[in-house]
């Protein structure tokens, strides 16, 4: 079953509970910055209207989206591949995905994410990509082979919470004249790149 009473609940429950621990750390790197559940729900809503099977997520962090993503996986008989370098929150977000009982289509993988970029020949359909935004030039490179097929879609969040430092990412991935990319004031924004049939 998805999107039931009882994971609206403890998703809400679990957003509160990362937001508080936030407020409380003045290092931006020890905060859990999650995705805005607005932004989360377009993204589960994307992945079922999309009918998505292979799904990235590139920044678990302690797995709100992910438990989205799997959530919707679940609808399309899907699997998720999460990449996290921090192996405590990963931990996290395997229990929290044990509990709702999502932890079945999700493949956890910590380790940074260029080392799997970079070793990955898959393609995917839904990518996610949240991670420290510094990283997100050299990303592309591989990224784009990942999603040039018909329909596939990468997603990338904070672009206008932080359109300083995605600005160059956003220049040069519409260089590229295979996809088209739009921007959502969704959230903290959301920037979608689309391969072009």
């Amino acid at each position: 079953m998805s999107l039931s009473p009882e994971f609206q609940q403890r998703i809400h429950n679990l957003y509160q509970k990362f937001i508080k621990y936030d407020a409380t750390q003045l290092d931006r790197l020890n905060r859990y910055r999650n995705i805005e559940p607005e932004s989360a729900q377009f993204l589960a809503m994307l992945i079922r209207i999309q009918q998505s099977k292979r799904i990235l997520e590139i920044g678990t962090s302690t797995g709100y989206s992910t438990l989205w993503l799997a959530d919707a996986a679940q609808v399309t008989q899907a699997r998720v591949t999460t990449i996290e370098i921090d192996a405590e929150r990963t931990r996290q977000a395997q229990g929290y995905a044990k509990e709702l009982e999502l932890d079945h289509v999700i493949d956890f993988k910590v380790l940074d994410a260029q080392i799997f970029l970079n070793e990955s020949t898959e393609q995917y359909d839904f990518i996610l990509l949240d991670a420290e935004r510094d990283a997100y030039l050299s990303y592309w490179n591989i990224l784009r082979n990942m999603i040039n097929h018909s329909g596939a879609v990468l997603i990338v969040d904070n672009v206008i919470s932080h359109a300083a430092e995605v600005k160059s990412f956003i220049c040069e991935v519409k260089k590229d004249s295979r996809f088209m990319t739009t921007t959502l004031a969704l959230g903290a924004g959301l920037f979608m790149v689309s391969f072009k049939d």
